[in-house]
């Protein structure tokens, strides 16, 4: 039997839910519908918000061929049958539709196979993909596309998804149990139908919150390697920054229970506590370099206590990026002058040759004066008198 999610797959585009932006009466894939006239497409969003049901249906309305490649288990020559299809209906004036799924998991070379067919019109290509197009699909090939972004759905539209499904149970479930399973799908809602086709499974007459729980575990939509890891390195920075210890600490987590490396957060924390505190208060770098010792000898899940306490502490901590100013303008200066030479008085000398050519000649001791400064210049003629950090 086809999963529930499959069986209860909308057949027209009234009867799909969400993504009004893109299909509603005033959407842009709509009207390009209407108008007949549709440019190859990538559909880019979360798991579960439709991208495969809106290529099939697109397919139905303009009555096209259709045809489906994995990004993962299709290759060249899976595509090579397809154009050699697609030719032979253009030939008589039939369009095909191609969509490879999971897009992003195509190699360079897999997505330059693509270009000619899509640049000549032998297919209309429907790439779908969770990762960020602009670093997973090549430019030849965004160029040749339109780029539709896909928003997770909200919990009124899981809502009226599963109750479009519980005929097809034959269970019956409370508002609020229907709610709780549209709350725990966080937007996906492939796993809200496929969580309620298990809780179908275990239950009897009626399924429970029990019976929902057992079929959802735990989830988080997590990438380690994808935008979502990006995304939430870059809220916790930017929390820390602004001192929200709670949106700091909440981040965090989210990272530690979708299955981040700990040592990776205690990495960043680091960067953090060097980066934005500086020499406002030493101690963060102290105790980011500890904590970063303890994940590393404790491990998860032990180490989360420790990761939030340090998180709280950097978020309260007053904060200067001198230093990390400092250092950019200290690179541009070097990149812009190169290898200057250093200041004769300043350079050592530890023979008798160097002294007679110079090395060393003129340098004041600062111990040796009274106000233990001297005024001597320090930088190369090129850079006298720079300064990198701002006065006080």
């Amino acid at each position: 039997m086809e999963p529930l999610a499959a069986r209860i797959r909308p057949k027209t585009l009234s009867e799909f839910l969400g993504q009004t932006s893109l299909i509603g009466e005033e959407g842009t894939i709509r009207k390009l519908i209407e108008a007949k006239h549709l440019p190859s497409m990538i559909f880019w969003g979360p798991p579960g918000t439709g991208k495969t049901t809106l290529a099939l249906l697109i397919a139905n309305e303009i009555e096209a061929d259709f045809f489906q490649l994995s990004g993962v288990s299709d290759g060249k020559a899976e595509l090579k049958k397809v154009t050699a299809l697609a030719a032979k209906n253009r030939e008589y004036g039939k369009n095909t539709i191609l969509f490879v799924d999971e897009i992003h998991r195509w190699s360079k070379t897999q997505q330059d196979a693509l270009l000619p067919y899509v640049e000549n019109g032998t297919v209309t290509l429907i790439g779908a993909t969770t990762e960020n197009p602009s670093f997973t699909v090549i430019s030849p090939l965004l160029s040749r596309a339109r780029v539709f972004v896909f928003e997770s759905h909200t919990l009124d539209d899981i809502q009226r998804a599963v109750e479009r499904a519980l005929p097809f149970t034959e269970r019956k479930m409370d508002k609020e149990i229907i709610k709780y399973l549209a709350e725990l799908s966080n937007g996906d809602m492939r796993f809200a139908l496929n969580t309620l086709e298990i809780a179908t499974n275990i239950s009897k007459k009626t399924i429970e919150k029990t019976h929902i729980e057992q079929g959802a575990q735990s989830y988080l939509r997590y990438d380690r390697q994808g935008e979502e890891h990006y995304n939430i390195i870059s809220a916790v920075h930017k929390s820390l920054r602004s001192s929200n210890a709670s949106a700091a600490v909440y981040w965090v987590a989210r990272m530690l229970e979708g299955g981040e490396d700990p040592l990776y957060i205690a990495r960043r924390l680091i960067r953090f506590a060097s980066e934005d505190i500086g020499n406002k208060n030493p101690n963060a770098l102290l105790l980011a370099n500890i904590v970063y010792d303890t994940c590393h000898k404790i491990g998860m899940p032990e180490c989360r206590v420790p990761l939030i306490q340090l998180t709280q502490y950097l978020a309260q901590s007053p904060k200067d990026n001198s230093a990390y100013i400092a250092e950019a303008l200290v690179r541009e200066d070097i990149q812009k002058y190169g290898n200057l030479p250093v200041p004769m008085h300043i350079r050592n000398a530890p023979t008798k040759l160097m002294k007679d050519l110079g090395y060393g000649k003129g340098y004041e001791y600062d111990h040796d004066l009274e106000n233990k400064k001297s005024d001597q210049e320090c930088f190369p003629e090129e850079l006298k008198g720079r300064e990198y950090f701002p006065k006080k």
